[in-house]
């Protein structure tokens, strides 16, 4: 049985294929239109379905959507109308904005937004691109293919708790907003989900910090980790301000209250104007009323389940500072979260979901212990664009051996190799790697990929290594958590450490990627440092490449000194070879 799962309703527009309980192909939209996050989170976008992502995962497996048994959407537009009439009539002014909502509705746009995502199996049908729709061709809105909304934050928690190493566990999902709940609590057993509690709008932590992003200047549903990392250059100015806005409960509930954020803390900044020291401090004092927050309602969920395994999705689950703060002082033993906790993993959470339902399946198939479930391009299709695109090319004769002498020679590699990940962090499939031995690095990556300078960048390290570099480090092999590094190591790694001594580590083993594990042990023989800078393989504004010709494309037009592609090898010459080169012209 096959079910095709697909988040399209705010942003991150993703599809998942599940094969009988066994995830086979997940890919973000972005990745495959160049259009970052798919599309802006705005009511009239809804009806924009991720045809590219949908395509790609049949085509994984051979198949076309008549091949498909289910759909599940994640997100259950139903709930928003209060009822499960399926003949509702919706009124929509012409003029939206000129008018107040409607009664009933929390916006005048609610009516547009629920009508374009009940009206998305009909889109399916009729809307895939001319150059898709073969894969598409045949497919019927009213069957035999069966659609199913599944209501987001139900998404979210099947993503953190199906795919997850417990048979057990306490799930909480904390994001902007589902279709009315924006905080979930929920406890997992073998593959039933039960609902415990829920926090609903308009009170919300991920719209708060998203409000914030907003203000400081930054693309709100876009670049609230770049706020995250802004706070460690700041102080707790304004802390009480953020416990005053927000009130949790002592039985897993907040408010967030309603403010004007010019009002608290003056004017906003304006893209592209300077950061002040107010700023780093807003962000800063935020991000620790977040992690307040969070310890509390875990502490509370704790107690009501008595469970020692937590699960966490949604998009404030990407938050790795706060994920270190629950893992070192909340009451939970083990905590997993969803690489693509993000909306993007509801795709996989409601493909998981149905599957088992309509299997009625009690047992597992599935562990998620990688991320490496998109496109993958062999060494014929690599060489044939190559050759097409007359560039000068090596094959190596060992790859990671080749590649860890550019790095030992300070070089910055563009890593370009096997599936692509699913969610946004890039871990080793479609990298930008570099030695982390000098601490100008950080600053020369920013340069190349066009970052603001306060950025940090991130290291991958070998899974048997990490205790040995960072403090009380354990398996992570998704980039969500941070780790103190060690002071007998700082020294020895200063490009990866952040200004408050943390680092937002991947362990690696050979199990879940032999090349690029065996890049590092390689490394580490020439060295003695078992660590690289991990960064995403992507400039400014753009998604991390896919393709060979996305790969190219951006190592041409950036200062990459080579890349790894595939079997292969591409350098630029040095300024000396350039030399040589007019020489021998003149």
């Amino acid at each position: 049985m096959y079910t095709l799962g697909i988040n399209a309703a705010y942003h991150d527009s993703a599809a998942c294929l599940v094969h009988d309980g066994r995830v086979i192909a997940a890919v973000e939209e972005e990745r495959l239109t160049h259009i970052k996050h798919a599309k802006r989170p705005i009511p009239f976008s809804t009806y924009e379905l991720p045809f590219h992502a949908i395509h790609y995962c049949l085509q994984a497996v051979g198949i076309s959507l008549t091949d498909v048994h289910h759909i599940a959407y994640s997100y259950d537009p139903y709930l928003l109308l209060n009822r499960q009439q399926q003949d509702a009539a919706l009124v929509l002014p012409l003029e939206p904005s000129a008018h107040e909502a409607l009664p009933g509705w929390e916006s005048v746009w609610e009516p547009l937004f629920v009508s374009s995502m009940i009206n998305a199996p009909r889109h399916l049908a009729g809307g895939a691109p001319h150059h898709l729709q073969a894969l598409f061709r045949g497919y019927r809105a009213d069957g035999p293919t069966r659609w199913h909304f599944v209501e987001h934050h139900l998404a979210h928690a099947a993503s953190a708790f199906l795919p997850s190493p417990f048979e057990s566990a306490a799930i909480l999902t904390l994001d902007g907003r589902g279709e009315r709940a924006t905080t979930s609590y929920s406890i997992g057993e073998g593959n039933v989900i039960t609902r415990l509690a829920q926090v609903n709008m308009p009170h919300s932590l991920g719209l708060l910090y998203e409000d914030v992003t907003g203000y400081l200047g930054f693309l709100h549903s876009s670049d609230e980790y770049k706020v995250m990392a802004l706070a460690s250059f700041g102080q707790p100015r304004y802390l009480n301000d953020f416990r005053e806005i927000i009130h949790v409960d002592d039985n897993g509930q907040y408010t967030i209250a309603d403010v004007r954020l010019d009002e608290c803390f003056g004017p906003p900044r304006r893209k592209g104007e300077p950061l002040e020291q107010r700023h780093y401090d807003i962000a800063h004092s935020l991000q620790l009323a977040l992690e307040e927050a969070a310890l509390k309602l875990v502490n509370w969920f704790y107690k009501a389940t008595r469970i020692d395994r937590l699960c966490l999705a949604g998009g404030v689950a990407l938050n790795c500072v706060m994920n270190a703060r629950l893992r070192d002082r909340g009451p939970f033993k083990s905590i997993w979260v969803q690489p693509a906790a993000g909306d993007a993993g509801t795709a996989l959470g409601a493909a998981m979901w149905i599957d088992v339902q309509q299997r009625s399946a009690s047992a597992r198939k599935f562990l998620m212990d990688h991320a490496f479930l998109g496109p993958a391009y062999s060494d014929d299709e690599i060489e044939q664009f190559l050759h097409w695109s007359k560039l000068p090319y090596r094959r190596a004769k060992d790859l990671a051996t080749d590649v860890a002498n550019l790095l030992a020679q300070d070089k910055v590699i563009g890593w370009f190799q096997g599936r692509m990940e699913f969610g946004p962090r890039a871990l080793g499939a479609r990298s930008i790697l570099a030695s982390p031995l000098r601490a100008s690095m950080q600053a020369r990556l920013n340069e190349i990929k066009d970052r603001e300078d306060f950025r940090p960048v991130a290291p991958v390290v070998l899974e048997e290594e990490a205790e040995n570099w960072f403090a009380k480090a354990r398996k992570s092999p998704f980039m969500l958590f941070v780790y103190d590094v060690l002071p007998a190591r700082a020294e020895q790694i200063p490009a990866v450490r952040h200004v408050d001594n943390t680092a937002r580590i991947q362990t690696i083993n050979r199990g879940q990627h032999p090349l690029y594990y065996d890049l590092l042990k390689a490394f580490q023989q020439r060295t003695g440092v078992p660590v690289l800078v991990n960064t995403s393989f992507n400039t400014r504004g753009e998604p991390i490449v896919c393709t060979p010709r996305d790969a190219i494309e951006c190592y041409w037009s950036s200062p990459l000194d080579a890349l790894a592609i595939g079997s292969f090898i591409l350098e630029k010459p040095t300024e000396h070879d350039a030399v040589d080169e007019s020489v021998r012209d003149a």
